[in-house]
């Protein structure tokens, strides 16, 4: 059955959601067929496709063309594109602009964007304007330059209130799901039962509506920066490597081609 933000949003209390990372019609299309309730193609294909060390090279034009390359696979998952880097405090119809590119261009049923409270205004324009939209609180990958790095969220009470703050403002908004990225567990779960939309984590422990991960990271592609809480389902580096290695020494040896 085809999943829909309005499916989405009532599993809540219902069921777990189930969201993977996917950037092209390969892994899109074994998304779907695994039956993830999401798919996210996260501004993430920076640093697991593209080469770069963060998030801040990627550009609007690369996610409508990877978001279409998942469209083209017809996912019965609900299809969600993240808005790049700084994009979401341009003027608001400059912001609703690049969410209609991810729509109309990429094929995405939904957009992901990453903020805080002071968001509260565009969210709210954007849904308004019929976008569909889901809040990331927590961890910003894209404000990695100002927070020095990567770290969890909701150790002090400061921390915690604001983190609080930002998820009843994304629903206030109109958000249909928000994702909490490496949030205190304690938190992480007030966070929870603070909403009548899910939430979903991400490093955030089990008190959640859902999980996500990085499908490089679960399938156990390793790189210079492996979450702690990733859990390698595969180790699809390994397999990979052996195959090509083989494949180089069959060649080499003249027993391929037979």
């Amino acid at each position: 059955m085809k999943k829909t933000v309005q499916t989405i949003r009532k599993s809540k209390g219902q069921r777990r959601l189930v969201a993977i990372t996917a950037y092209d019609a390969i892994f899109g299309e074994l998304a779907s067929r695994a039956g993830m309730d999401i798919i996210l193609v996260g501004d993430s294909v920076g640093n697991t496709m593209l080469g770069h060390s963060t998030t801040l090279n990627v550009t609007v034009d690369v996610m409508v063309h990877h978001t279409a390359a998942v469209r083209r696979t017809e996912p019965e998952s609900l299809l969600v594109a993240d808005l790049p880097f700084a994009q979401a405090h341009l003027a608001k119809e400059e912001v609703l602009q690049a969410c209609t590119r991810l729509i109309q261009e990429g094929g995405a049923e939904a957009v992901k964007i990453e903020g805080n409270s002071n968001l509260e205004g565009t969210l709210n324009y954007l849904i308004d304007a019929g976008i569909p939209i889901m809040g990331h609180l927590g961890l910003l990958p894209q404000r990695v330059n100002t927070l020095g790095g990567y770290r969890k969220f909701g150790k002090t009470n400061e921390e915690r209130d604001s983190l609080l703050e930002d998820a009843t403002a994304m629903q206030r908004a109109g958000c249909f799901a928000v994702i909490g990225e490496m949030i205190e567990s304690k938190v992480a779960a007030e966070i929870t039962n603070s909403l009548n939309i899910p939430h979903i984590g991400i490093g955030s422990g089990p008190e959640c509506d859902g999980q996500i991960l990085v499908s490089t990271d679960m399938l156990g592609f390793q790189s210079k920066f492996y979450p702690s809480f990733v859990k390698a389902y595969a180790n699809l580096e390994e397999t990979i490597l052996d195959a090509f290695r083989t494949y180089g020494r069959e060649v080499k040896d003249n027993i391929f081609p037979e």
